[in-house]
């Protein structure tokens, strides 16, 4: 078979590399030969070759438009990551991509998190449980995303409660980013794994986007954007509620938390614990618990958190 892509909208040269060096390096991950022709792209092999090669093409031309270069390394892994991504029988295109990445499209790989995305899609506040690594938080970041690049929404506000510094930061030395960018940090590593550092500066500095201890949100009324509470089984039942109740006009709440990671001096004060209670059975909010068998880090944390769980029992 043999098939033509005309480019348009992008730099060449960004695009083939310099003397085509993209484009030869493809050539060593698809059986496909390739050739260039000013801003036609010659592509002769098999059909579902052929397929898997214009997904990655467009995810590169994709990467490109959102002021990204291309090293050999990220092409391999929008290979990697479409060899691994569902693909539709009808055009053989990646189906259930939450959101495209600077390194790929980002889509759930478990039962636990293909749950979890539907409900993202159903529901307007979603909680969802389940040990590290289960790709909660990084899930959670990406829907936001994908809501605010389709101007679904206008705003997404991250926080988490900051417990190990009791709440209180006012002594810790420095101005406010300083003191509380460590107990956020979990929320930044989502974002730079989705965006370039330039971009997420851009809507930090606009306001876009805004990184925020727990307390922080009170008294206000969040409309048009996605809310996302992190750690959120640290949160007490009273922030709990507070965090829940500045849902505005148009926007979603999203929490995350793990039970069995509860630094609260009383683990019965737990929010999150409280709230997978009391909230149960209400329409539009969906509870999601993923397992040990979500878990998406090194194959032995999988391991170890079994161990751990056997351990506690």
């Amino acid at each position: 078979m043999k098939k033509t892509f005309e480019v348009q909208g992008v730099d060449l040269t960004n695009l083939y590399g310099i003397g085509d060096k993209n484009i030869l390096f493809l050539e060593t991950q698809f059986p496909l030969k390739l050739n260039v022709r000013g801003n036609n792209i010659y592509c002769q092999g098999l059909k579902k070759d052929i397929n898997n090669f214009d997904i990655v093409l467009t995810q590169m031309i994709d990467s490109i438009k959102k002021g990204n270069t291309l090293s050999e390394k990220d092409i391999t892994q929008l290979v990697l990551l479409n060899n691994a991504a569902p693909v539709s029988p009808k055009n053989g295109k990646a189906e259930n991509v939450l959101f495209y990445g600077k390194k790929g499209p980002v889509f759930p790989r478990t039962d636990g998190q293909k749950d979890l995305v539907k409900s993202f899609l159903k529901n307007d506040i979603i909680i969802s449980v389940g040990p590290a690594g289960t790709g909660k938080t990084f899930l959670a970041v990406a829907y936001a995303l994908s809501l605010l690049e389709k101007h679904d929404i206008e705003k997404i506000i991250f926080c988490r409660p900051a417990v190990e510094a009791g709440e209180n930061l006012g002594f810790l030395p420095g101005d406010l980013k300083d003191k509380i960018d460590p107990y956020l940090a979990p929320l930044y590593d989502a974002l730079h794994e989705l965006l370039p550092k330039n971009k997420i500066q851009n809507l930090l500095d606009r306001g876009i986007i805004e990184i925020i201890p727990l307390a922080y949100m009170r008294g206000r009324t969040i409309n048009r954007s996605a809310m996302i509470l992190d750690e959120a089984q640290n949160a007490s039942s009273i922030q709990m509620k507070m965090f829940l109740t500045r849902l505005g006009i148009e926007s979603r709440a999203i929490i995350t938390g793990d039970a069995s990671q509860i630094d609260l001096p009383t683990k019965s004060n737990s929010g999150l614990i409280d709230v997978l209670k009391i909230l149960k059975n209400i329409n539009d909010i969906g509870i999601v618990e993923l397992s040990e068998h979500d878990i998406a880090r090194h194959h032995l944390v999988k391991h170890i958190i079994s161990a751990y769980s056997k351990s506690s029992k």
